[in-house]
Order: structure tokens, then C-alpha cells, then sequence
């Protein structure tokens, strides 16, 4: 069997965290199996659909890199075939016209309330043969079979058996002309030859249903999977007062994509106790069996944990590439200064995010407009020029500039005054970066040019002396 899985996305809004990891999923099976992974877009909600969307969707795909055999496919672009697939149900009895009135549906549903039953479609127009209300244009519904079961061998949650009795004939057509989604899905399965429905367990209850219109349409089923919801950290589906925001948002936070995308796998997948994975290893694999049946809880946390696991692991190269643009955004030029990827390289444990590492990045490249006050008020004393003024003088002499011979240069100097590296190091840091925190001294000012330096050191000279005796 040719494995083909599908993500199918409705552009009514962004694409989230819940369906990138159901498109990851779709897209790591079909790729272990050597298959093809398809993208459709469910627009035919056309009040709520909008390019915007689409565009969004489209982005987020492609920021993580999931990239698709085939489409995107639209489902507005194929409504004639639709309406062909109602037609041909029409005609082999399993669909019929309904001129029941939004009123008397309503009616029947809190008459079945009343009665202590499940509100739905009483199937007053199945095997009516009364001649049709003028004025009504009707609906299409499938005429669900009233008796059996409805077995899903779901490669996920086992066995799921639905009585078919719990089923009404739901709207396959409204009476405008346009198909609903239960049948649109089972038409572009169908012609698309999907093998695995890989898609979120809130789907369960149109599994029985669109089970009901293959085979009504002698189509072979496919493999169905439903994903557990992931839930936020109260248990609760995740939502946007969870933080549920777009892929793109974690871009903007300055997540790798290549890190959300492992920190997805891990949200219902297991592979023993790793941890982390190459897009090779999460290919090679990723079952279905492995998919846990209960829901995972987005953790933010672990997830900033992993992205910072990433820039670990990564080389000069593509951190420098990823990190470019939130430097740009910031408006700090890094043309002149030392390459952008051996700066994130010794700011990679200290940052969780590439905003942040942008902003800490900012001393290597700009000096220092301000100083930490409360720093500056405690080192920058009228005595910490002289270290200053020293430790500035054996910088300049040195023949090389590389992060051994600075620390030679600086543990010479306090050797040199008689004091602990400490009383040097703290106004050399203020000096040099405008703050408190950063790197060892000797990484941190061999990153920066030597004139750069110097100029920096005399400008926290000059502040010193100025300082009260």
C-alpha cells in the first residue's frame, strides 16, 4: 500500500501549535514510509475563510519546513465534483431532499429533549413521499443506515464502536448549493486515495459518519489516527488564554523552527527517554504505535529548555543565519563587527530565545550608550580608574587579539596591583558591555574590535575620575 497522509487545515484563522504538530505527524509518517504528504485547504466555509488565513497557513508550513508532495488543494475549486458525489447518492438511495424548516428542526430537537432522547433530525423527510412545501428549497441529507455498527480500528485509540443508531442523516448539501464538511472530506479522500486520516480526536464523532458515506460510495476506507487534544497546564484544551497563538508568533519569540518542531514530536510521542531529535531521527522513528492516548500538556518552559538545547548543538554558521534578522530588527549593524554566529556561539547558553540573544548580542557590535546605574554607582569609583587605565594599557600593547592573550594581559594586571580578579573584572564588564552580565571578559572582548575596546575603557576612565574622591 502507497502510504499518502494529508493535512487539511479550514483558513479561518492562524494555523496554531495543535495543527502543526497533527501536520508534523502526517508529514513524518508519510515521509518514513516513503509516501506523499498532501496539504488541503478546507475553505468552504466561505463566511469565516479568508486568503489571510490561507496565507498564514501557508507561512507557517513553510517556516517549519513541512514541506507537502502535493498541493495545496482547495476545496472551493472543486465544488462540481461535489455536487456530482450528492447526485450519485441521490440516485442509489442513500440521499434524499429535506424541506424541514430551520423552525421544525428546532421543534424536533427540544421535543427529543423532552423526552429524554438525543436532540437531532427526527428523519422526517427519509421516505416521505408527500409533495414537496412550495417556497422551501431543501437540503440534501445522507440517509445514515438505522441499523449496525461502526467499528474504527483506530491505529491510535484501538477499537471505537458507534451504533449506528446514534447517528442521524446529517446535511451532506445545503439548500444554497454548497457541501458541507463531512462530505467534502470523504470526497477528497476518496479521489486523493489517502491512506491514513491522521488527524485530532475532536474528530471522532464525523469518523462514523464519512465511514458511513465510503462505503455508501463502495470507497475503501482508510486508516484512521486521532491525536490527543494538547491541553494547557490546567488540564483544559489549549486555548489563546493558554497562550494558543500562531506558529509565526514563536518565530517572533525567537524560537528555531527546527526546536518547536522536536518540542511538538514530544507532545504525545515517546521514542524511550530521548529527548532530542534530528529531522532524520524523527523521520526514521516516529510510529503511530508510539502515539500516547491521553492528552500532553504545553509546557513553555520545556520548550524554551529545547530551543536553548539547539543553539547548543548548533554551528557558527546557522546560528549566525537565524540570528541576522532579530538583529536587524533591533537596528544593531553587524557587518563590521566579528561574525554573527561565533558571538551566538558564546551567548548559546545564556539565552533562551533569539530575541534574547539579539539584545545581548547588541554590546558586541554598539558601545554602550548608558550604564547599569546601580552597577555604575558601585563600580565606576574614582579608584577604578587607575585598574582601568592599567588594564587598558597591557591590552593595547598586545601583538595578538584572541580570548588567551587577553586573559594573559588582564591576570597580569591584577597580579600587578595586588588585588583579586574580581575588582578588575566587575568595572571591566561595565565598561566594556553596559551591564553585569556576560561572558568571561577574555571570550567576551576578544569578540570586539581592539580600538573598540580601547575607546570603551577610556570613555569608563573618564566617568571614574570624575567620580567623588
Amino acid at each position: 500500500m502507497t502510504v499518502r497522509t494529508r493535512f487539511a487545515p479550514s483558513p479561518t484563522g492562524y494555523l496554531h501549535i495543535g495543527g502543526a504538530r497533527t501536520a508534523l505527524f502526517c508529514y513524518l509518517f508519510a515521509r518514513k514510509h516513503g509516501g506523499q504528504f498532501i496539504l488541503r485547504i478546507e475553505d468552504t466555509d466561505q463566511q469565516r475563510s479568508s486568503q489571510e488565513s490561507v496565507q498564514a497557513i501557508l507561512d507557517g508550513m513553510e517556516w517549519l519546513g513541512l514541506d507537502y508532495d502535493e498541493g495545496p488543494f482547495y476545496q472551493t475549486q472543486r465544488f462540481d465534483r461535489y455536487r456530482e458525489v450528492v447526485q450519485q447518492l441521490m440516485d442509489s438511495g442513500h440521499a434524499y431532499h429535506c424541506y424541514s424548516t430551520p423552525e421544525e428542526i428546532d421543534a424536533m430537537r427540544e421535543l427529543a429533549t423532552a423526552n429524554k432522547e438525543k436532540p437531532r433530525y427526527n428523519g422526517f423527510w427519509r421516505d416521505n413521499t408527500d409533495a414537496p412545501p412550495e417556497g422551501v428549497k431543501p437540503v440534501v441529507r445522507f440517509k445514515n443506515p438505522l441499523a449496525g455498527k461502526v467499528t474504527i480500528d483506530d491505529a491510535v485509540k484501538g477499537d471505537i464502536v458507534i451504533d449506528n443508531a446514534e447517528l442521524d442523516d446529517l446535511v451532506i448539501m445545503r439548500s444554497d448549493g454548497t457541501p458541507t464538511y463531512n462530505l467534502t472530506v470523504v470526497v477528497d479522500d476518496m479521489d486523493m486515495e489517502i491512506s491514513h486520516v491522521i488527524r485530532g480526536d475532536d474528530h471522532i464523532n464525523n469518523t462514523p459518519r464519512q465511514i458511513n458515506i465510503l462505503e455508501a460510495l463502495g470507497a475503501k476506507r482508510p486508516i484512521y489516527a486521532h491525536l490527543p487534544m494538547i491541553l494547557g497546564e490546567d488540564g483544559k484544551r489549549m486555548s489563546k488564554r493558554h497562550g494558543a497563538v500562531s506558529v509565526m508568533q514563536y518565530e517572533a519569540e525567537g524560537f528555531l523552527p527546527e526546536a518547536l518542531l522536536n518540542y511538538l514530536v514530544r507532545l504525545g510521542w515517546s521514542h524511550q527517554d530521548q529527548e532530542l531529535f534530528t529531522s532524520d531521527e524523527m523521520r526514521k522513528l516516529f510510529t503511530l504505535e508510539a502515539v500516547n492516548r491521553s492528552g500532553s500538556v504545553f509546557d513553555n518552559k520545556k520548550l524554551e529548555w529545547v530551543n536553548q538545547q539547539y543553539f547548543q548543538n548548533a554551528n557558527a554558521e546557522h546560528l549566525g543565519l537565524a540570528l541576522q534578522p532579530y538583529m536587524d530588527s533591533l537596528s544593531i549593524a553587524t557587518s563590521e563587527g566579528y561574525p554573527l554566529g561565533e558571538v551566538g556561539l558564546l551567548l548559546n547558553d545564556r539565552a533562551k530565545t533569539l530575541v534574547e540573544m539579539a539584545e545581548s548580542a547588541r554590546y558586541f557590535y554598539e558601545a554602550p550608550q548608558a550604564y547599569d546605574e546601580k552597577a555604575a554607582k558601585k563600580q565606576f569609583k574614582n579608584a577604578s580608574a587607575d585598574i582601568l587605565q592599567n588594564a587598558a594599557q597591557r591590552l593595547d600593547a598586545l601583538g595578538g587579539w584572541d580570548a588567551l592573550a587577553i586573559q594573559a594581559a588582564l591576570d597580569a594586571c591584577a597580579e600587578a596591583l595586588g588585588i583579586g580578579f574580581g575588582k578588575l573584572g566587575q568595572p571591566l564588564r561595565l565598561a566594556v558591555t553596559g551591564g553585569t552580565q556576560s561572558p568571561s571578559m577574555a571570550d567576551t572582548i576578544a569578540l570586539i574590535k581592539k580600538d573598540d575596546v580601547l575607546a570603551r575603557l577610556n570613555k569608563a576612565i573618564a566617568v571614574c575620575q570624575a567620580a567623588p574622591a
